[in-house]
């Protein structure tokens, strides 16, 4: 007697499908003995469809929008079970079965009376020769997983009988097995829901198998019901759900407390492997599958039904689940179809053997003679260098949000703080010499990182080449290094690296974090550029809106480090301060619009006017020889628009115009101050920036002049080389403000002091013009470059603290019957220092000031230091209160230091690479297509 079959198709919102699909049931070899067609809340033409089809009954599965639920409802209200041996034939709206698929499982289950559950082989719905899904299992740790996903059909799995579960979508049942066995678990609405059924089969003591010959094509199945797509978190945080429910419902009941136990802290644990893998959009779906087991109400009824149904233990079920060995053979294979085609790979040049290596080496080359003063010494200072604070602890002290002495207040450490303490901690034994170490490699440093930029976007080794050498010797570049703007010297070596870094970032987890880090350094170290940078971020978000999660994570991190700042200085009413240059504020002429286009940072002629005068040459010829020697430069940068792909070079020449505006805007913007005189901002960053779209312009005119591009090429290197030819002088010479430094920033007496007791403090006092003088207190050894403060530098109202420091100074540096000794008792100032002379024209007010120290009793000269002149108060009274606080003595400077660390910690995991990495093929694609667009 042949077994009776109920077809049951249950359809949301699918009318695009079900006409397929139901002719396929219908033009079935052996066809069902009756069908029930359910709607489950369709709101397109789904049941009008399935009416027209005259199936047995109609159901309507009103609130039930899942495929079990839909079949639950539906079997409820249907007829009740016509004979023993009745099957039920799972069906959605998308699954359209080949016209032999029922016979196939009816065959199989037949011959076999042990077996319950029969699934069929799932295909592509478009493509009926690759697989979707043929078999279902779990890993040793519970996770389901497909035995064969996305492979080509070839016959290769044919063999394969026994599974330990099946897809949902096609699945034969036996209705009296359903019954029993309560159906789908409710909890489970589409993951896994067919998976737990058959293992809860297996404890019955029934079988599961899969038949090779029954095949179904399938564009989603239950999983993706009544939906268009399912995102890949999503999917993930439906599959780990599934998975704890599984593991609470399957476990010893002893067990179940310890497991619910652990959840959260899996979760937490599982959500930073995530990031390691580069997974970090499975982050909040990790956190919610497993808040959503913490309150999981379905675990004790359906570990009750599976108690009810239960007849074998798991060792009925353990033999069918995947080993480790065979999990890992698994995961090669499937990173072996992910494989990159090589199709889309693109011969670009290489560092070694194509030049690259050669150009870094003469760039060291460069960078050691020019700086080979600087190898023996301990610090550097002048410009707008200061040796950093003595000690690790001391760098990392200054971060965040504590005490500034320059601002005699407890504000907003500047974000360069952080990149101060990082490079510093580098060279732990002597912090200082970390900045020695970037001058003596920085030429070099740049010259790889334009190198690689270039060789990424290029096929011809000339063109690497020749931006490489444009960009090392940048004049803003070399006259940074020589001013000692350490800022913009950081901004010029990162910036190709943080374009090379945003381009991969659309398609790279790991990438878009080290374009986060990049970022934020770039920001902390010159936040007058952050405008123009966010504006071609924007344009590239606008240009990958697919990619915009991971484009967007790279403003996140320099956000959290400026946010203190920002809304300190908001607050105040000095919204544009945040741009102030970090570091020692130096007030200088800023350069006009023409020798801004001409890359010189400072007034003149990127140093040629005064080289041709050292020559004994004319110098106002300087001006027409830069732009001469430039000539060749420009002319390749303004042809990249008139040659073949020029579309190539408009990102390019955009990024150029943003750089050059920016570096117009910032030199009439004056938000600091150093003593009585206005500080411009530098406009060294912003001059990289016009620099970097000019080489980008350069590198696409090469490439497209091809073997015509030889001649052009030589006599741009040619200028380039020429031009630098005077910053270089410059700096070789020691004519540069830069200079060598002991790394002391007060005399040695009161290091030495210092050492000795706690929070004395030194007041230091600089003669600005004859009638101004500039005040500073400083702490134990003195305010080193890391506790440089612009928020003390764009202050324009005195503090109450300063204006007693201010009140203090006046009255030391004159004579006056003014009771200095409880100031100095009250502020634990313990010496007082006034600096060298810089102004020829106040030298008669400061030896009226040295006389005033000289003739107060309660002050002992120490005499002239290479600091200025000192004197000691030495009955300075001890104080029972700590001057200031630190960075961690505050709730909200512990609040500030946690969330950035969180935050840049969270990043950090994220750039660390990986040696295993699965990505979607789909995804290779896209990305290789993207590399070919910026190189055609």
């Amino acid at each position: 007697m042949q077994p009776r079959v109920t077809a049951v198709i249950v359809a949301r919102n699918g009318a695009k499908y079900l006409p397929r699909t139901l002719a396929a049931i219908a033009a079935q070899h052996r066809r069902p003995d009756s069908v029930i067609a359910v709607d489950a809340d369709s709101s397109d033409e789904s049941l009008s469809i399935m009416v027209a089809s005259a199936p047995a009954q109609i159901a309507d599965a009103h609130g039930r929008r899942t495929f079990g639920g839909a079949i639950a409802q539906a079997l409820q209200t249907a007829a009740p079970q016509a004979a023993e041996d009745e099957w039920l034939w799972l069906l959605s709206y998308d699954s359209a079965p080949d016209q032999n698929a029922l016979s196939a499982l009816l065959g199989a289950v037949e011959i076999a009376p042990s077996v319950a559950v029969a699934g069929p082989k799932l295909v592509r719905w478009d493509d009926p020769t690759t697989i979707t899904n043929f078999g279902e299992s779990l890993t040793p740790l519970g996770r389901s997983l497909g035995l064969v996903n996305d492979e080509l059909d070839q016959a290769q799995h044919d063999v394969q009988t026994d599974a330990l579960g099946v897809a949902g979508a096609g699945m034969l049942v036996r209705r009296h097995v359903w019954a029993a066995l309560g159906g789908f678990d409710p909890k489970l609405p589409s993951v896994d829901a067919a998976l737990d059924f058959c293992v809860r089969a297996r404890l019955a003591g029934h079988r599961v198998v899969a038949v090779a010959d029954a095949r179904i094509a399938s564009a989603g199945g239950p999983e993706l019901f009544g939906k268009k797509s399912v995102s890949a978190a999503a999917h993930n945080r439906l599959q780990r759900f599934a998975q704890l429910h599984r593991r609470l419902v399957y476990a010893p009941g002893f067990a179940v407390p310890l497991h619910w136990l652990t959840l959260l802290p899996l979760a937490i644990l599982r959500s930073l492997g995530h990031l390691v893998a580069k997974r970090p959009t499975a982050v909040i779906g990790e956190l919610a599958a497993a808040f959503a087991a913490i309150f999981d109400g379905g675990v004790v009824a359906a570990r009750r039904n599976l108690r009810r149904n239960k007849r074998v233990g798991f060792g009925a079920v353990n033999p069918l689940r995947i080993t480790w060995s065979e999990l890992r053979e698994l995961r090669a294979h499937e990173r072996s179809g992910d494989a990159p085609d090589a199709a889309f790979e693109v011969a670009h040049p290489r560092l070694f053997g194509d030049g690259g290596a050669w150009v870094v080496l003469l760039a060291a080359v460069v960078g050691v003679i020019s700086f080979s003063r600087f190898v023996d010494v301990r610090a550097l200072t002048g410009g707008g260098l200061l040796p950093l604070s003595a000690s690790v602890p001391e760098l990392w002290s200054h971060v965040g949000y504590g005490w500034n002495d320059l601002a005699q207040q407890v504000v907003a450490a500047d974000p360069f703080a952080v990149v101060l303490a990082v490079m510093g901690s580098l060279t732990f034994w002597n912090p200082s010499f970390s900045i020695v170490v970037l001058y003596l490699v920085a030429l070099p440093l740049a010259a790889l990182a334009a190198w690689l930029c270039a060789a990424s976007i290029s096929e011809r080794p000339w063109a690497p080449m020749l931006a490489a050498a444009a960009w090392t010797l940048a004049p803003s570049f070399l006259v940074s290094l020589g001013e000692g703007q350490l800022g913009a010297v950081l901004v010029h070596i990162l910036l190709p690296w943080l374009v090379l870094a945003v381009l991969r970032a659309a398609h790279n987890w790991a990438m878009s974090a080290i374009a986060a880090l990049l970022f934020a350094t770039i920001a902390a170290s010159a936040p007058s550029i952050v405008p123009a940078l966010v504006i071609a971020l924007v344009a590239w978000i606008i240009a990958r809106p697919k990619s915009s999660h991971r484009l967007l994570w790279i403003v996140i991190p320099a956000a959290a480090l400026f946010a203190p700042l920002v809304v300190q200085q908001v607050s105040r009413g000095a919204l544009l301060a945040i741009f102030a240059d970090p570091g020692l504020p130096v007030a200088r002429i800023a350069s006009n619009g023409w020798q801004l286009a001409l890359g010189s940072v400072v007034p003149g002629s990127n140093g040629w006017s005064s080289l041709l005068s050292a020559l004994g040459l004319n110098d106002q010829y300087g001006p027409l020889l830069v732009a001469l020697l430039l000539s060749p430069f420009a002319a390749l940068a303004l042809m990249s628009l008139f040659v073949p792909g020029s579309r190539r070079a408009i990102p390019s020449l955009s990024l150029a115009l943003l750089g050059f505006v920016t570096a117009v805007a910032v030199t009439h913007l004056s938000v600091s101050s150093a003593g009585e005189a206005s500080v411009v901002l530098w406009a060294g960053a912003a001059l990289s920036l016009y620099w970097l779209g000019l080489c980008g312009a350069v590198v696409v005119a090469v490439e497209s002049l091809e073997r015509h591009s030889a001649l052009p090429a030589f006599l741009t290197l040619i200028g380039v080389l020429a031009l630098a030819v005077a910053p270089l002088w410059t700096l070789a010479s020691g004519a540069a403000p830069v200079s060598a430094s002991n790394g002391r920033l007060l005399p040695a007496f009161v290091s030495a002091e210092s050492t000795q007791r706690d929070g004395l403090g030194t007041l230091q006092l600089t003669v600005t013009s004859p009638s101004t003088m500039a005040v500073d207190i400083h702490r134990g050894r003195g305010s080193g470059l890391d506790e440089q403060s612009t928020f003390a530098a764009t202050s324009t109202e005195l503090s109450a603290a300063e204006k007693q420091s201010a009140t203090l100074a006046g009255n030391i540096a004159s004579r006056s019957g003014f009771d200095i000794a409880s100031e100095l008792d009250d502020l634990q100032i313990a010496f007082i220092v006034l600096t060298p002379e810089s102004d020829p024209d106040a030298a008669s007010t400061r030896q009226r000031i040295i006389e005033a120290l000289d003739g107060n009793s309660l002050l002992n000269p120490i005499g002239d230091t290479a600091q200025g002149n000192l004197w000691h108060y030495s009955e300075v009274a001890e104080s029972s209160t700590t001057v200031g606080v630190t960075n961690t003595d505050t709730q909200l400077g512990r609040a500030v230091l946690l969330g950035q660390a969180i935050i840049l910690g969270l990043t950090l995991l994220l750039a660390i690479p990986t040696t295993r990495r699965r990505r979607l093929r789909a995804a290779k694609a896209e990305s290789a297509v993207t590399v070919i667009e910026a190189s055609e």
